[in-house]
């Protein structure tokens, strides 16, 4: 790629383009929540937005009803591997974009390592998605989020209890505690 293309999609996203942090409910998911990054440029004319589906060489472009053309890239495997080197090449100028692009990169780096499958993860990328975008409007906002991962994790918790329990020996009663230790109830100190 020639340089001056690099420069001036760097420049044209730095103005329209935006990185994003979603979350999805999923029930096939342990702790309830797929994320998602994307990094998408919407614009009226579809020549630019095409100059970044070539040169990047991943993405996809639409048109929105009503009018709008619209380039995304949601695959996390393209993300890591064009995405983020394109832009760690061909930085921004704005304190703004520097700042969301440096927060999807760690995200994307928990996200790699599997951060994003624990409790702890979870949170952490809520916090982080917050500082983007200028707190940035979201389907899930991170109280429903946060409040949703606790329901999860108690439920998940009650289950993995229940199905622990062994069965009744002897007329004993057992019961496990959260810390999945037995206490025998006929048992006297």
């Amino acid at each position: 790629m020639k340089a001056e293309i690099g420069w001036y999609l760097a420049g044209f996203a730095d103005g329209e383009g935006s990185f994003n942090i979603s979350f999805r409910q999923r029930n096939d998911y342990k702790l309830g929540w797929k994320i998602s990054l994307c990094f998408n440029v919407s614009q009226k004319d579809k020549v630019i937005l095409a100059l970044f589906k070539r040169y990047l060489g991943c993405g996809r472009l639409r048109r929105r009803d009503d009018g709008i053309w619209y380039y995304e890239v949601n695959n996390f495997n393209a993300i890591w591997e064009k995405v983020i080197p394109f832009f760690k090449k061909y930085r921004f100028l704005s304190a703004k974009k520097k700042r969301d692009f440096s927060i999807f990169c760690r995200v994307a780096k928990m996200i790699k390592k599997g951060e994003h499958l624990t409790e702890e993860g979870i949170r952490k990328i809520v916090e982080l998605r917050e500082q983007m975008n200028c707190g940035g409007k979201h389907k899930y906002e991170d109280k429903e989020i946060l409040d949703k991962l606790h329901k999860s994790l108690l439920i998940r918790e009650s289950s993995e209890t229940i199905r622990r329990t062994p069965a009744n020996n002897g007329g004993e009663e057992i019961v496990r505690s959260s810390e999945k230790s037995e206490v025998n109830i006929n048992e006297r100190s």
